[in-house]
């Protein structure tokens, strides 16, 4: 395969990722520990505590029998107990789940920039960057619609780049460069985040949400077909928290509290979420005998993150 089609390829996939039909309304909300929703429709999904105690890689686990998930899970809560006194408390098992976290970012910012920047230069120019990525256009047909969709999309990642740019200079360092792949980590980048959701979300260009357009972003049924309850409970939802100056609109300052909620801390959260699933005697802390009589709330048999790690411990 060419150069320009296998750029092509991975465009297409991430324009897929991007602007995937409906979804539910948690998926527009920037989650920092999961991409799953924690209680779709009211449900607890366990698979949303996997990905936020085990990080991106939590499906490698999936194959593995409950005594072997045990057995991981059992060296990750050495690693957990920092202080060695044989328990894990609420700080231990936040800054485990933030580090988790961070890890992949950084990762897949490390892999990106290699692929970007073979030659290891301090600063990735924005015309290096656009031409190995969106340069297949020049062999576009001006006004097709392939070239109408990439060239959209290399817009939208003009923006992203700019914003990143924090010096200026058109080049982006390795930092500001991860803050371009992944701006839901870099605030300074949160508004770009807005601006993209509001542009998913709206269909007649006015630059705000009106009920329908969010609605429309989560459930399409056929025409004639009573809407599911919780449909008419999103409804509810838009008109009484979202639109919190009832103009019938979601405008940029709304948008941005529903898919940023600030002051929210999502790894505390989790942690006091995990401890509570799995504190047997209800002492705030955790026993390595809890953790595993309870593996399933950390990885269920067969699901884990940070098989990445544990796969190449030299104990294992």
């Amino acid at each position: 395969m060419d150069r320009g089609n296998s750029y092509r390829i991975l465009i297409l996939v991430s324009f897929c990722t991007a602007f995937a039909l409906p979804k539910p309304e948690n998926q527009r909300v920037i989650e920092p520990l999961s991409r799953q929703d924690h209680f779709p429709e009211g449900e607890h999904n366990a698979a949303y505590d996997h990905e936020a105690f085990l990080g991106d890689e939590a499906q490698l686990f999936d194959d593995f029998s409950p005594d072997e998930s045990r057995r991981r899970l059992g060296l990750i809560f050495e690693k957990m107990d920092q202080d060695g006194d044989g328990f894990v408390n609420s700080s231990e098992l936040t800054k485990w789940i933030e580090w988790t976290q961070k890890k992949y970012i950084i990762a897949d910012g490390e892999k990106q920039w290699r692929i970007h920047n073979p030659t290891e230069k301090k600063v990735l120019p924005w015309e290096d960057y656009k031409k190995a990525t969106y340069g297949f256009l020049e062999g576009e047909v001006p006004g097709s619609e392939d070239h109408r969709t990439y060239s959209r999309m290399m817009g939208r990642d003009r923006r992203r780049w700019l914003a990143a740019d924090e010096n200026g200079i058109d080049a982006l360092s390795k930092q500001e460069f991860q803050n371009f792949l992944h701006p839901e980590d870099a605030p300074h980048m949160h508004d770009v985040i807005v601006i993209e959701t509001i542009e998913d979300i709206d269909k007649d260009g006015d630059s705000k949400i009106s009920m329908e357009e969010y609605i429309s972003d989560l459930y399409r049924g056929e025409g004639g077909e009573e809407e599911p309850s919780w449909v008419q409970s999103e409804r509810d939802t838009f008109s009484s928290f979202r639109d919190s100056d009832k103009d019938g609109f979601l405008t940029h300052s709304e948008v941005k509290d529903w898919i940023l909620p600030g002051g929210y801390d999502h790894a505390g959260a989790e942690s006091a979420h995990l401890i509570h699933s799995a504190d047997g005697n209800r002492d705030g802390k955790l026993t390595k005998t809890e953790v595993l009589e309870k593996y399933e709330v950390f990885v269920g048999s067969q699901a884990t993150d940070f098989g990445d790690a544990l796969t190449k411990h030299e104990e294992f």
